[in-house]
């Protein structure tokens, strides 16, 4: 064994809670140091690659000294941009354990990984109110998440046209189309990557001044469809958190024949809360569904899950011959259900912050950020230099400012404002906006304030 490597692993106790420490370091400074710090050039260049290396306590040092002040405080309260959450306690403690074991847990040939997995998909299945018929695999986030719906829905129109783009490749389908409203980027992402195309997607409109669709319209666009299409259904846009009417679109199947993929990356989260769960009612009746969990489930990146109602058609897919992996069967291990053939335990954090905190406790989480968003909005609904592009409708403020709207302007004012609170920009209804997404686990109503306060002050400074 080299032998820095060989010291290493005998003084493995002491690196570890070297490393801890300044873990708890970084967690303990989110309330103080900047949310994302001023832009600065690249460390000094520290050469090339070593050709022997001093130890992990020096490689340790060197990050903290090189790269930890340079890393923003996506952890933290006013991290607001995207849609992004932090790591609970249980889930960090868990996701700490997933890299200790380093399970890859594809195949029933090796622990209880898949177990481990499928048991934690149960829990998120009831959390979500949705039905047995639904089955279950973790993801790396909601572009993996809808890529793998929509594969499924590929080999179901395959089914209907007695064919397999499995087996036969997509050009076997003919044209296809894909309808849906104001769909998120990943929806054409991953239309591109399965071969369906991105001209494959088409708009429906929506209601009058909403970003969901609108029944009649999607009604009219199945009709004028040539054969079986899949319709991408929203709980949660990206901009303002609408929904379509899920029930409304799922009817239309006694008229239409098209499989139902619903993006409910955050959206889904909804359904935790009593006053906001009939917004996510109609989950269930999606063909698959796609749910992020690094966003308000609080677990570390990289983690999603996909439920599907049609696993045989899942592992038609993504089903991988080799002698050293196990038979499909009627459970078939998880490498044949994802594009991933390793898969490391992301399931282990999922299961410890909802065996940490039930349903209650996430519960919770869920409801304080809609009141921070909500505290939010009506904090620059006061203010005569911001303007609300849309009614915080669950966790999202779209908001601009009142007077010349650029996008420079709103570039400038996210800068200043970014030692306080990070906000990402976006553009609606023609207009360019900013909006800020709560859906971390530590945030308060004084972090509410604090990031009106930020913008208000970032406002002035950059008339």
């Amino acid at each position: 064994m080299d032998r820095t490597l060989a010291a290493d692993l005998a003084r493995l106790p002491d690196l570890l809670d070297a490393t801890r420490r300044a873990a708890t370091a970084a967690l303990e400074t989110l309330d103080t140091r900047p949310v994302v710090p001023a832009a600065a050039a690249p460390p000094n260049d520290p050469g090339p690659l070593p050709e022997h290396g001093t130890g992990a306590a020096a490689a340790l040092a060197a990050f903290q000294e090189r790269w930890a002040p340079r890393l923003s405080a996506s952890a933290g309260p006013r991290y607001l941009g995207f849609v992004t959450g932090g790591a609970t306690p249980a889930a960090l403690a868990g996701d700490w354990l997933t890299a200790a074991h380093d399970q890859n847990s594809n195949s029933a040939l090796d622990g209880g990984g898949q177990d481990l997995e499928r048991e934690t998909v149960g829990w998120l299945r009831d959390l979500f109110g949705l039905s047995a018929a639904h089955s279950g695999t973790f993801v790396s986030g909601a572009t993996m998440s809808n890529t793998t719906g929509l594969a499924i829905a590929r080999e179901w129109l395959g089914e209907r046209a007695g064919v397999s783009p499995a087996e036969d490749g997509v050009a076997a389908l003919g044209r296809v189309r894909v309808l849906s409203a104001a769909p998120h980027s990943s929806i054409a992402k991953a239309l591109s990557v399965l071969g369906l195309g991105r001209g494959s997607l088409v708009r429906v409109p929506t209601l009058p001044g909403r970003e969901a669709v609108d029944p009649a319209a999607l009604d009219r666009a199945l009709a004028d469809t040539n054969g079986p299409a899949v319709v991408v259904a929203n709980a949660g846009t990206v901009n303002t958190v609408d929904f379509d009417d899920l029930p409304a679109v799922s009817a239309l199947k006694a008229r239409h024949d098209f499989w139902l993929h619903t993006d409910a990356a955050f959206g889904a989260f909804a359904a935790l809360s009593p006053a906001h769960a009939h917004l996510a009612a109609g989950l269930d009746a999606s063909d698959s569904l796609c749910v992020d969990l690094h966003k308000w489930l609080n677990v570390p990146y990289d983690s999603a899950v996909q439920f599907t109602r049609r696993q045989d058609l899942q592992a038609r897919v993504f089903q991988n011959s080799a002698a050293y992996l196990g038979p499909l069967g009627d459970h078939p291990d998880l490498v044949h259900l994802t594009p991933e053939n390793s898969h490391r335990l992301r399931a282990l954090a999922a299961w410890f912050t909802l065996r940490a905190y039930g349903r209650e406790g996430h519960r919770e989480i869920v409801e304080r950020d809609i009141d921070c968003a909500r505290v939010l909005g009506e904090r620059l609904s006061a203010d005569p230099a911001f303007r609300l592009l849309a009614p915080v409708r669950l966790n999202v403020v779209c908001f601009t400012l009142a007077e010349d709207p650029t996008p420079a302007r709103l570039a400038a004012l996210r800068e200043a404002a970014a030692p306080e609170v990070f906000v990402t920009p976006t553009h609606y209804a023609g207009t360019p906006a900013l909006r800020a997404a709560f859906s971390n686990w530590r945030t308060t109503r004084a972090d509410a304030h604090r990031a009106a306060e930020a913008l208000r002050t970032a406002a002035r400074e950059t008339a």
